[in-house]
């Protein structure tokens, strides 16, 4: 494997610090969910129903149409979107880098009809594949999950076979075949290591995407169960109450804003931090 130096130091940009903090805050508020809101998200009270944000009241972010606590709707509603998007984003990198591992390292028939297949899976729109396939089995998180993997894939397959071919070319790969290593350890001691950097970065931003693409769908009424709290579902019970109760929909609609900022901010402090060729 090629050397690496080290000791690097983290270079602490604003990208960094702000993907930091978003994503931080929101991971933790999520994982502590429990702790924090021990009631739950369906505790209703229809005498305090559409209660106006006051950070000194008891619901600091008001009460929705039928009474129950924005605030813990919304941190709740996080361990939705967040399992949709790091969930499916790691099955997709996991098949994907190793279809892609398969086609660059062996080439042949079985690389070529690895490659055709991702042709084809990305000639498929998102939004067309996903209402098809879930008007036809229903929607659901797992079936949400198991859409996103379908369709994503592919776009890792492209890029660790981009990255295999370039790698196989390198020295100290051609040192480690001149030294009789076999394609085992040539493809998982050798060449992944090397190749994970654009994989890490399109992995982060995806985790973005694919929370926009949960709550959009769950919008949409084919994502996740309507009765599950969710970012997506909040922001449809909402939109019927924008002009006397806007904050229904718009504190779910920021939760999504601030975490999809974060992520993307990480993956762009990700691919400058990983690319040399990028680096000032």
């Amino acid at each position: 494997m090629q050397p690496r130096s080290r000791g690097r130091r983290v270079r602490w940009t604003a990208d960094l610090l702000v993907g930091v903090g978003l994503t931080g805050t929101v991971i933790l508020a999520v994982l502590l969910a429990g702790v924090l809101f021990p009631a739950g998200t369906d505790l209703m009270d229809l005498s305090a129903r559409l209660q106006p944000p006051h950070f000194t009241a008891p619901h600091p972010l008001g009460t929705d149409p039928i009474g129950r606590d924005v605030l813990s709707r919304v941190v709740y509603g996080g361990r939705i979107s967040l399992t949709v998007g790091l969930v499916s984003v790691a099955l997709s990198a996991l098949i994907g880098t190793l279809l892609g591992l398969i086609a660059g390292y062996f080439r042949g028939p079985v690389g070529a009809f690895i490659m055709r297949l991702a042709d084809v899976q990305l000639a498929f729109p998102f939004i067309l594949l996903a209402i098809t396939v879930i008007a036809i089995i229903g929607p659901g998180l797992w079936k949400l999950i198991a859409v996103m993997v379908v369709s994503q894939w592919a776009q890792y397959a492209r890029v660790m076979r981009g990255q295999v071919l370039a790698l196989k070319d390198r020295e100290y790969v051609q040192a480690a075949q001149a030294l009789g290593a076999n394609d085992n350890r040539m493809m998982f001691r050798h060449i992944i290591p090397n190749a994970l950097g654009p994989l890490v970065v399109l992995a982060t931003l995806n985790v973005a995407n694919n929370i926009l693409l949960e709550s959009g769908l769950t919008f949409l009424g084919l994502g996740v169960d309507p009765q599950i709290p969710s970012w997506g579902g909040m922001l449809a019970d909402g939109r019927t109450y924008l002009q006397t109760a806007w904050w229904v929909s718009v504190f779910p609609g920021v939760a999504i804003t601030l975490t999809v900022l974060g992520f993307n901010l990480l993956g762009d402090w990700l691919r400058d931090t990983l690319d040399p060729t990028g680096r000032s």
